[in-house]
């Protein structure tokens, strides 16, 4: 993944935001340990704050992940979620979730997780069509992004919010390579244009969009 801002401002964002506690470190850790082929996946501290940030921000009870890996992001999400509040994870691999399941114990958050094993396009089709999400993150395979935003966007109360992450494809987005980078560019410039909501773009990491639901 190319790097958006310069290395040094990169390392000065992550040491001025809130710290990550003992169980977020050691997770990090444990992912580039027994993962290292696939740990770059895995969201930059600053972004799991941010996360957590906005669960908060939207009094989220209701959430929604696509894509889990080795849990950073879940834990991140589930900790800002009201009091009662579920977290719905969606991923195709034991293994990796395996790690998550033990970090989410660590990290108290058992009963407010549920995970699902199996496509993830097959786990939202399968939810009730009411607008009852509050919360959404999407960090998955890029070619199901339409997929998925197309799935969530209806099921999103007012005032809810979508995060899609790695929305530049590294700068790819601006001359698409695969169809991964085609299938984010394309979603880019068909949300934008979505009158069901309002939209920005961030330069954070790999380039995270905000999508809040009208009404």
């Amino acid at each position: 993944m190319a790097d958006i801002i310069d290395p040094a401002v990169g390392e000065y964002l992550l040491t001025h935001c809130s710290p990550a506690d003992q169980v977020l470190r050691d997770l990090a850790a444990e992912t580039w340990a027994k993962l290292p082929g696939a740990a770059g996946m895995q969201i930059s501290h600053d972004e799991g704050a941010l996360l957590t940030m906005l669960v908060r921000m939207t009094g989220a009870q209701n959430a929604v992940e696509v894509g889990t890996f080795t849990g950073y992001s879940s834990i991140c999400i589930a900790r800002g979620l009201r009091p009662g509040g579920r977290l719905l994870a969606c991923d195709v691999s034991e293994e990796w979730t395996g790690v998550a399941r033990d970090y989410w114990a660590r990290a108290g958050l058992t009963d407010r997780i549920e995970l699902r094993i199996a496509p993830a396009i097959e786990t939202l089709r399968a939810l009730a069509s009411d607008p009852v999400i509050d919360f959404a993150f999407v960090d998955a395979d890029k070619t199901g992004y339409p997929d998925y935003y197309a799935e969530l966007v209806p099921r999103l109360r007012p005032g809810g919010l979508l995060v899609l992450d790695n929305v530049l494809r590294g700068g790819r987005v601006l001359e698409p390579r695969d169809a991964a980078d085609r299938a984010v560019a394309g979603l880019n410039d068909h949300i934008v244009t979505d009158d069901r909501v309002d939209s920005v773009m961030l330069p954070v990491r790999d380039g995270v969009t905000l999508v809040r639901r009208r009404g």
